[in-house]
């Protein structure tokens, strides 16, 4: 019998609605345990999740039976849900509309475990728009400024 054996490893990049700061200090570790979830369900592994109160960066082992939009899709939306329904003074809790999603080889991961653990220090120096526009275009990824922020 033919297996299918897979190692994708993706970062995935996206932010709360309005980059409003909804994600505190008290919620993070709850929430990200809870993303860890979502992706099991799916057959993939969380790898690392860390972020600022405006946005989130995942590091996450693909399952052989997933793609990105549908994994991004589940994580965006369980997630919603689980905050309104276990905090409901948190009704505004919303994620933005898009995603940036970026290949990560395995020789690469450690980098963007420590990247992901190091968001503090590197929010000191950028905000979320201008290093979201640093990985697209370390990506050779075309935008339009237009269509990002929501």
């Amino acid at each position: 019998m033919p297996q299918s054996l897979v190692s994708l490893q993706v970062h995935l990049i996206f932010s709360t609605k309005s980059r409003d700061p909804f994600i505190t200090a008290d919620l993070a570790p709850r929430l990200y345990g809870y993303i860890g979830g979502v992706a099991r369900e799916t057959g993939s592994v969380l790898l690392a999740a860390g972020g600022m109160p405006d946005h989130v960066h995942l590091l996450v082992s693909l399952g052989r039976e997933v793609c990105v939009a549908d994994l991004v899709r589940d994580v965006k939306s369980n997630s919603s849900r689980w905050v309104h329904d276990t905090f409901p003074d948190r009704s505004q809790f919303a994620w933005q509309a898009g995603y940036g999603a970026f290949a990560v080889s395995i020789s690469m991961a450690g980098k963007v475990r420590a990247y992901i653990a190091h968001q503090e220090r590197h929010h000191r120096r950028r905000t979320f728009q201008d290093e979201f526009r640093e990985f697209l275009k370390a990506h050779e990824i075309e935008w339009d400024e237009r269509y990002v922020w929501d």
